[in-house]
């Protein structure tokens, strides 16, 4: 049997997005990740929080099956996008990448032009139509909020941009090929606090028309932004509730002391 394309399976009107059921995930012998359940909604920011080596990144990796790069890596678990699970051998990879977009830690714009950075994928996906592709930079550059500070010089090599433009332009790379998911790992450790501002002013933007998931060390950060948070202490997830009440009200003293500062 071939290869199932998502867009045949998924009904993007669900309107939970991700249901993650039991997901366990190993390193060779080290168990990263612990029966992890979560759900995770359309249109919304899920933060996730936690200190360093809690499996933050693991986790998000494992939504759009990049961790499975790594040879040593076994999972265990259901991970339902809207209700088919990624994890089932008729699932296109490729396909879900292509819906469940990855925007890293560090800026990793292409050493093209800022035009060729942003039609990369379009262009994979057969698409030649030269006024068409222009179409979907512009497009994709303008939801990025950076259309404004590239469209003078878009034949100008991606690696001249600052840092913060060359994050907004990997979103841009990430939204032109039409996603419903974006994950973020940390997208603004790297940024100063004027182009980290901009970042979270986009997201809050973005989530009209994407669904939203960002990893991050910052309480301040999560606050701002997200809908939910979920809380990640050595590979578990301690508590996952709205935003508001993750940090006005948390069920668990450890989560109390993580979002007031007493460690982590």
């Amino acid at each position: 049997m071939g290869e199932i394309e998502l867009t045949n399976k998924i009904n993007t009107t669900d309107k939970l997005v991700f249901n993650v059921k039991g997901l366990n995930l190993w390193y060779d012998q080290e168990q990263a990740l612990r029966d992890i359940n979560i759900g995770m909604e359309k249109n919304r920011v899920t933060a996730i929080i936690g200190p360093s080596g809690c499996g933050k990144s693991t986790f998000i990796k494992t939504l759009n099956r990049m961790v499975e790069n790594i040879p040593s890596v076994r999972i265990t678990g259901e991970i339902l996008y809207h209700q088919q699970n990624i994890f089932d051998k008729v699932i296109s990879v490729e396909e879900l990448r292509t819906k469940v977009g990855m925007v890293f830690q560090k800026p990793n714009p292409f050493p093209k032009s800022i035009y060729e950075n942003v039609v990369f994928g379009p262009k994979i996906h057969g698409i030649k139509d030269k006024n068409l592709l222009m179409e979907i930079a512009e497009t994709s550059l303008k939801r990025a909020a950076l259309w404004d500070e590239v469209k003078d010089r878009l034949k100008k090599n991606a690696l001249g941009l600052s840092g913060g433009q060359q994050q907004r332009l990997c979103i841009a790379r990430a939204l032109a090929v039409n996603p419903d998911v974006l994950l973020m790992d940390e997208p603004t450790s790297a940024l100063d606090p004027i182009a980290t501002g901009k970042i979270e002013d986009l997201v809050l933007e973005l989530k009209k028309d994407y669904t939203i998931v960002i990893v991050t060390h910052s309480m301040q950060q999560a606050a701002r932004i997200s809908d939910k948070t979920a809380f990640f202490l050595t590979g578990e997830l301690l508590e996952f509730d709205d935003t508001k009440k993750i940090f006005s009200n948390p069920q668990h003293k450890k989560t109390e002391d993580y979002v007031t500062g007493r460690f982590g």
